[in-house]
């Protein structure tokens, strides 16, 4: 059994780690090579690389991450934000696929409500950019594999003297910022936001929610046996409220009988002793 660990240390973080820190994870792990092996009967040998060279990973999909920066409540979207796009949007929507169109994981976080139309539409822009990275990583590979071959440069070796690695090696560019507001209004007004922006979601339960149509959520409701543990306990309530208000009734008429003449026994139950009162003796509280 061989154990990988991936380990990544970011050097620079303008925005959108996560695609980034997910292209960097799976290139690492298709571009990494184990230590070739036999087993004849009980014996087990692992070969050097001078006596064999190593062998790949079986790697069979590439899940690549596409992130989703929402604002304005999930009427506008942004693919691939930047550092300054994160700080002001509203949520954001990761979505990890293959080239397969297969979709592996989906994440959200902040605080907007997306209803189904706005996720199927990312679902198909992810679409696109997850063919469009696989075909680079599976592009650099090939370049990679051809160098070393050739005896090249590659790697490390070819990115320390062009300081392609530097943190924050970046050439100065000005920005213009006269009509950002002008473009900014245009972008809107350009923008296609989906037919429904907001929904009324159906709460079956605290901390649940179903928004859109569908199948009926069951999500909350009892199994057969909590049903009648239910009922049984609802049963229970209500024949003690019963025997609660029984005795509360027969105290009731005591207390009518006791506006007799009649004299009235006490007894204490400590002593066991018995004492009569004539009605003139008795306490007005227990009138």
């Amino acid at each position: 059994v061989w154990q990988i660990r991936l380990d990544m240390h970011l050097l620079n973080h303008d925005g959108n780690i996560t695609d980034a820190a997910s292209i960097a994870g799976i290139v690492a792990l298709c571009h990494f090579r184990r230590p070739d092996v036999s087993v004849q009967g009980e014996e087990v040998t692992v070969y050097t690389p001078e006596e064999r060279d190593p062998v790949p990973l079986s790697i069979h999909h590439m899940p690549i991450c596409v992130s989703f920066a929402f604002y304005h409540q999930g009427t506008y979207l942004l693919v691939d934000p930047t550092e300054r796009e994160e700080r002001v949007m509203d949520g954001l929507l990761v979505i990890a696929m293959n080239k397969h169109h297969e979709i592996c994981t989906i994440q959200s976080s902040g605080v907007v409500m997306l209803v189904p139309d706005q996720i199927l539409r990312c679902s198909k822009i992810a679409a696109v950019k997850v063919t469009e990275v696989t075909e680079l990583i599976q592009k650099a590979l090939e370049n990679d594999q051809k160098a070393r071959k050739e005896g090249g440069k590659f790697g490390f070796a070819e990115s320390i003297p062009n300081q392609r690695i530097t943190a924050f090696k970046m050439e100065s560019a000005a920005v213009d910022t006269n009509d950002v507001e002008e473009q900014a209004g245009e972008i809107i007004a350009k923008a296609d936001p989906p037919a429904e922006v907001f929904a009324n979601p159906v709460l079956h339960t605290p901390g649940t929610a179903q928004i859109g149509e569908g199948i009926e959520s069951s999500w909350g409701d009892l199994e057969e046996s909590e049903k009648e543990e239910a009922a049984e306990e609802e049963g229970d309530s209500e024949a003690a409220a019963f025997e609660c208000e029984k005795v509360e009734t027969e105290d009731t008429s005591t207390m009518r009988e006791t506006k007799n003449d009649e004299p009235i026994v006490l007894s204490d139950s400590e002593e066991e002793e018995v004492v009569i009162l004539e009605p003139q003796e008795l306490p007005r509280k227990t009138r």
